[in-house]
């Protein structure tokens, strides 16, 4: 379907049975799951959708086989489960990833026990992963990941999980919701609640960030899906409130595959603290991360400091400790906000790496709904319980028949349609490049079969119509303009970063992170939005900003931390082994 923004703003005036602010992961799945359930739903976003978290995650759909470690079984099982109907759901954006858990003479971690955790791991999945794990002695290791230290390495289990495109998976849950009849507006923030007679919170006043425009929204029940945003929600409220929320900083660094070169992911324990990482192969980039420090500052103005990213380095180093990392390897760098729930006061001593990834539906007792906590992978079932609670705070102020359970597990999301029986992304990328013949490359099929799934047909007809849209926007790369029409006329998209880092990845993978792209799009959304000439400049300005933030470490003063890399790297390789 079509979005246009204006459209969809007029229609925010109207009342609601439920208004949703936040627009990332948790927020759309609220919206997709009350619109399935025909309850008549809107829902706001101050910046982009998937601007928080939701694009700023380890990018994977994985049962957390550290959880076992800790007891978590439920945890491990109910996550394991929803990767299983993710899978089914959006199988583009959810694939296969092989996980190596390389295991050294000293390790904390026995072989045998691992291996006894995998047995579980599979069961609590009812066996039903892509492949069982196995066992690889030490020379096996050796030849699949010839990089990886072998000194003293006693074996590797390998096991499956699944890597994702975070902020697709959010991008194509909103389109079902609106396709479903969910109205949906980002740049759109809450500025205060709306409250009756009694107390209770009946709606919000919202403020169009791009025109200065403000309306009153009426809604039966009020959602909180704002992720670290989820205590200035509250702050909104007359009265005081514990703060929901610990958040926790994690980041990931992005290296050139051919810089770091691995066909699995690999999971790492730092050499200094024993913190869980992972390196992960990402086309044709491969990723490491994630820190987890507590954050005290404006949620959005994180970012990779020299100390993280000498953090990370650190583990690179000791695990690939032939390959003599440096902080100029480093192509791009994202800094996310987990919105853990805090613990009690009593427990404020509690370390980072140990506050609780499980998540709670909190009803105020002035009918307010918050969702807090919880993990990308389990969005689905999180977006359940909330609508569970709405429908039951919506049945005691109301008359409002039951809608039924949730059914967002039985249906595909839009890029899933018509997937095929056999041939998976294989098939999809021949159906696309055929369609846009013979203006579509195969490499720019086989993106869009990733990024677009089946709706990547349609996008690569534009190209037939309108060939200049097949430019591609950086040289080199697949990614081309039809591109950044799709983001605007299709996908809530209103602005250059949201296209460059939200809707092509440019930002992460690009080796000037799409720097030199920036004016074109710019260009391309003057001639389809009618900006002038003040505006354009302004989205490159906006887009050079965040360039900068996630750069920054480059110029601080611990960045000097990176001298004499190799004799470091022999150390943090002992004690790896160690």
């Amino acid at each position: 379907m079509s979005i246009d923004r204006n459209q969809m703003w007029c229609a925010l005036g109207a009342d609601v049975d439920v208004l949703v602010i936040g627009g990332g992961i948790t927020g759309v799945g609220v919206a997709r799951d009350a619109a399935m359930r025909g309850l008549k739903v809107a829902l706001v976003e101050q910046e982009d959708l998937a601007y928080g978290t939701s694009s700023r995650s380890s990018k994977l759909i994985h049962g957390g086989l550290r959880y076992l470690e800790h007891y978590e079984f439920g945890l491990v099982f109910e996550s394991v489960s929803e990767r299983q109907v993710l899978q089914r759901l959006a199988p583009h954006l959810v694939r296969p990833l092989g996980f190596l858990f390389p295991i050294y003479k000293h390790s904390r971690q026995k072989l045998w026990l691992l291996r006894a955790g995998m047995w579980l791991y599979d069961g609590l999945s009812l066996f039903r992963s892509y492949k069982s794990h196995r066992t690889l002695r030490p020379l096996k290791v050796a030849e699949l990941e010839p990089a990886l230290l072998q000194s003293d390495l006693v074996g590797a289990p390998l096991y499956y999980d699944c890597a994702t495109d975070d902020a697709r998976l959010t991008i194509e849950t909103a389109l079902d919701a609106a396709e479903r009849g969910a109205v949906i507006v980002t740049r759109c923030c809450a500025q205060a609640l709306l409250r009756n007679d009694h107390g209770q919170v009946e709606g919000a006043r919202v403020l169009d960030r791009l025109t200065g425009a403000t309306k009153e929204v009426r809604a039966r029940v009020v959602v909180n899906a704002t992720g670290p945003w989820t205590d200035a929600v509250l702050a909104l409220d007359k009265e005081k409130h514990r703060p929901l929320l610990r958040p926790t900083k994690g980041v990931h660094i992005v290296f050139d595959y051919d810089r770091l070169p691995i066909q699995h992911a690999v999971v790492c324990f730092h050499p200094e603290d024993e913190r869980v990482l992972f390196a992960i192969p990402w086309g044709d980039r491969t990723y490491v991360g994630t820190t987890d420090t507590d954050f005290q500052g404006e949620p959005g103005s994180e970012h990779a400091t020299a100390e993280d990213v000498q953090y990370l380095l650190d583990a690179s180093n000791a695990y690939f400790p032939e390959l003599d990392f440096r902080a100029e390897d480093v192509l791009s760098t994202w800094a996310g906000l987990r919105p853990l729930i805090a613990p009690p006061p009593k427990d404020g001593s509690v370390d980072e790496s140990s506050v609780s990834r499980e998540h709670e539906v909190l009803v105020g007792t002035d009918g307010l709904i918050s969702i807090v906590g919880g993990k990308l992978t389990t969005y689905r079932l999180m977006s359940a319980e909330t609508v569970d609670a709405a429908i039951k705070q919506m049945g005691a102020h109301a008359e409002l028949p039951q809608r039924g359970s949730s059914s967002t597990g039985k249906e595909s999301l839009p890029g899933a349609k018509d997937w095929p029986e056999e041939g998976g992304l294989a098939v999809v990328a021949e159906r696309i490049a055929a369609a846009g013949a013979p203006h579509v490359a195969l490499d720019t099929a086989e993106l869009f079969a990733s990024t677009y799934g089946t709706r990547g047909i349609s996008v690569a007809k534009r190209c037939l119509e309108h060939p200049e849209l097949a430019a591609r926007l950086v040289p080199g790369r697949p990614e081309i303009l039809a591109q950044v029409d799709e983001a605007v006329q299709h996908e809530f998209a209103t602005g250059v970063s949201d296209i460059l880092i939200r809707r092509t990845q440019l930002f992460f993978r690009d080796r000037n992170q799409g720097l030199g792209a920036a004016p074109g799009v710019a260009a391309r959304l003057q001639a389809i939005l009618g900006w002038d000439e003040a505006r354009c400049q302004s989205e490159i300005e906006a887009f050079q900003a965040e360039v900068a933030l996630s750069r920054r470490f480059r110029s601080e003063p611990k960045a000097a931390r990176a001298e004499q890399p190799t004799a470091r790297a022999d150390q943090r390789a002992a004690r790896v082994a160690e």
